[in-house]
């Protein structure tokens, strides 16, 4: 009989076995991976097998397999020139969520190194490459060689994957948001582990959403994803800790490009605003992670003094500065940001009813950012990055009828309706004020996260 081990592998074969409930072995991963990183397996068959494995699920084995082949799919860095740990944070996705600009430089100013490989908007989220590619002049598609240097002089650098760098996760990427096959427990670890785990990172901290604006709107699957990620990070050798963080509202007040950095600039300033106070805190606290993780503080709570330090003493906006800078961006156009802020067409949305801010369907929040030209509808299109939303009212608010609730700046006047009347549908008032949601409301840890999968998959 054949040895079925050194057998031929066929591609429609893994289709069927998947589709049909199967699970492939470590080898039948690395064949899929194999030819999405050289092109030798056709996109329609990639994507066949990506709604396959959305459908069924991937198993624990499968989600490893998948995430140590897509890292070794390419070429990888090292950080151990650097001279310091290299620590690095990674969001599932939200609607707002800015806390990268905030934390990086944070974390590079208390002494740790923030290799940091980023992605661009996926479904109704933004992406922090688009959002930084607002600043002009700002490179994001840096040599290996070229965000070794912006690391040792800046302490801190974010770019995009180079074009061998984790290969396979680019392709796949972009089709899992062409294809609906984005909220997958296990395609999202390996997607953002394999980039991770490239960059040679001593540790990682995860902020995984939770609420309706995650992809995983259910906390039960939320969960789950932490602390997959948590034991799949562990079990290639890096340090990592999983925060589950609340999206049943944007983060902060901006959802956009340039207006999200406006208002990450404004707290690296250390102007401080009641809508920007999620955003501060949750910034806070992951940097104090990153921190102690990188051995500069003994506890995450001492993390986070150090990183209300770096806040205000202004290291921490040297530091951001700097790194754009060596980046190629323009930092002249901070000097008047709301000046630099030119948007094609601009309506002031007045509140409906008079009452509390007691729900916001963030998922839609975002697809009314991703209308305004905001986002993109299919991989490689434009962003403007003058458009996007701000949101005048949190969660809780108590807001009069006619009240402002959010200003929508949209690329041309007839792209602000669709998102004006998704927001006005998305936003609910109630009588009586909500019941507060923690901004964090678990932390998974190696052990933690064990023990969760343990009982998890019984």
């Amino acid at each position: 009989m054949p040895d079925s081990a050194h057998s031929p592998l066929h591609t429609v074969d893994l289709i069927r076995k998947k589709r049909d409930g199967g699970t492939l072995d470590a080898r039948e991963i690395g064949f899929l991976v194999a030819g999405a990183a050289s092109g030798s397996i056709p996109l329609e068959q990639l994507a066949a097998w990506l709604m396959a494995a959305w459908l069924q699920g991937l198993s624990l084995e499968e989600t490893r397999a998948l995430t140590l082949a897509m890292r070794d799919s390419g070429e990888k860095f090292s950080p151990t020139g650097l001279g310091k740990k290299a620590v690095d944070k990674h969001s599932t996705g939200g609607v707002g969520d800015k806390t990268s600009f905030l934390i990086a430089p944070i974390a590079a100013a208390c002494g740790v190194a923030v290799p940091m490989i980023s992605g661009r908007a996926l479904g109704h989220t933004g992406g922090t490459l688009d959002k930084l590619e607002s600043i002009p002049g700002f490179r994001t598609a840096l040599s290996l060689k070229e965000f070794e240097a912006v690391l040792l002089e800046c302490g801190a650098s974010i770019v995009s994957q180079t074009p061998r760098l984790v290969p396979a996760d680019r392709i796949l990427y972009e089709l899992r948001d062409r294809t609906a096959t984005v909220e997958s427990p296990g395609l999202i670890c390996a997607s953002i582990l394999s980039k991770k785990l490239a960059a040679g990172l001593d540790a990682l901290v995860l902020d995984v959403k939770t609420g309706s604006g995650a992809f995983l709107r259910d906390r039960k699957d939320s969960e789950f994803l932490a602390a997959l990620m948590v034991a799949t990070a562990e079990g290639a050798g890096t340090r990592t800790v999983a925060l589950l963080t609340d999206m049943s509202q944007p983060l902060g007040a901006a959802a956009g490009n340039w207006i999200e950095l406006i208002e990450a600039l404004e707290l690296l300033r250390g102007k401080r605003s009641p809508e920007s106070e999620d955003l501060l805190e949750l910034s806070l606290i992951l940097a104090g992670w990153m921190i102690h993780l990188g051995n500069q503080a003994g506890t995450p709570k001492e993390g986070y003094t150090r990183a209300q330090a770096a806040l205000a003493d202004g290291s921490a906006l040297k530091h951001f500065f700097d790194m754009v800078k060596a980046q190629g961006g323009d930092i002249s156009a901070f000097d008047d940001p709301l000046g630099f802020h030119n948007p094609g067409a601009v309506e002031v949305v007045p509140a409906w009813e008079r009452g509390f801010v007691a729900t916001m369907d963030t998922t839609a929040l975002g697809w009314a950012v991703q209308r305004t030209g905001a986002g993109r509808e299919k991989a490689g299109a434009p962003v403007d990055p003058d458009a996007g939303i701000v949101f005048h009212a949190r969660r809780g608010a108590f807001v009069e009828k006619g009240q402002p609730v959010a200003t929508v700046y949209a690329t041309e006047e007839a792209m602000l309706p669709e998102p004006v009347d998704i927001l006005k549908q998305a936003i609910r008032f109630t009588k009586t004020p909500p019941e507060p949601v923690d901004l964090v409301s678990r932390v998974f840890t190696r052990e933690s996260a064990q023990e969760y999968l343990r009982d998890a998959v019984r």
